[in-house]
């Protein structure tokens, strides 16, 4: 079950970097910065679930206790990777929390709880047959 929910992590984030990349081309300069990543995560969310409910059958949870697991999972390894890139891409720590902190107009701190209770929302839409 875990390296089913790592493939389907990796899947993810190769949605969201596909994602960020389309965003940063076609509607940053449309729209500026802020509500590029604002309307950003709100696709992202859409992008997540989606993706968590065609896999949650294939992921194979056994309990609810295990779909919850699964979300922290991905959210551990998103967070790790969101800030491992952005260290790597010599982005300042300030520019990177900016970017959950809500009163900034940041909203990946609500993309963040989708992302961890995905695969459990995903469960309930989906049930196994």
């Amino acid at each position: 079950m875990i390296g089913r929910a790592l493939v389907v992590w990796m899947l993810m984030m190769a949605i969201e970097t596909i994602h960020g990349v389309l965003r940063n081309r076609f509607l940053v300069p449309v729209i500026g910065d802020v509500g590029s990543r604002q309307i950003g995560v709100l696709i992202g969310s859409a992008l997540i679930l989606g993706i968590a409910i065609l896999t949650i059958d294939w992921i194979r949870p056994n309990s609810e206790r295990s779909l919850l697991a699964i979300g922290a999972l991905w959210l551990s390894l998103t967070l790790a990777f969101e800030f491992g890139l952005g260290l790597a891409l010599r982005r300042p720590w300030e520019a990177m929390l900016s970017d959950y902190d809500l009163s900034r107009g940041g909203l990946l701190s609500i993309g963040m709880v989708v992302l961890a209770l995905s695969p459990w929302i995903a469960a309930r839409i989906r049930p196994s047959s």
